[in-house]
């Protein structure tokens, strides 16, 4: 079973087209090979809460997709505001995932602890917010890749509770 995957990247300039979506081609690359998932709905929107949340809802109640990986606007910046807008959006938290991802990113550099991204769950989809640079999105993925399918098959409800 190949997963169902929503793609949003935050970025005033790219949803201007004046920036390329380097990070949203890294995503792709990872949830085809490693994840073995499609994407089967990809937004660019600017950073604004309104039209984040909305396109998150979209992807999660519309498109039915079973993970959305979010990409840019959680810095520290005035415009960052995709974990405001995503803890809107979520049910529930999934605080492993956003700390794992922050401490992968911290062995590199301090700026991984200027690091605001989130990750939850609504309904049966889980939300991840990633950097909006392609190495952080690798460092990343890299660290939550592996719990993933166990996650979202835990969503589903193909899975018991995980072995301690």
């Amino acid at each position: 079973m190949r997963w169902k995957v929503g793609l949003l990247t935050a970025s005033d300039l790219g949803s201007r087209g004046e920036r390329e979506d380097t990070s949203a081609q890294v995503i792709r690359e990872l949830v085809e090979e490693e994840l073995q998932g499609d994407i089967i709905e990809y937004r660019i929107v600017p950073d604004e809460r309104d039209e984040i949340m909305a396109a998150l809802i979209e992807m999660i109640d519309y498109y039915k997709v079973d993970l959305v990986l979010t990409t840019g606007g959680i810095g520290m910046g005035l415009r960052d505001v995709t974990p405001e807008a995503t803890l809107k959006v979520v049910d529930r938290l999934a605080p492993g995932f956003a700390e794992a991802m922050r401490a992968a990113m911290m062995q590199r550099s301090g700026y991984g602890m200027m690091s605001r991204g989130v990750a939850g769950i609504r309904e049966r989809t889980l939300v991840l917010n990633l950097p909006g640079t392609p190495k952080g999105v690798l460092e990343s993925l890299a660290a939550v890749m592996e719990q993933l399918p166990a996650a979202l098959n835990q969503l589903k409800g193909r899975a018991g509770e995980p072995e301690e």
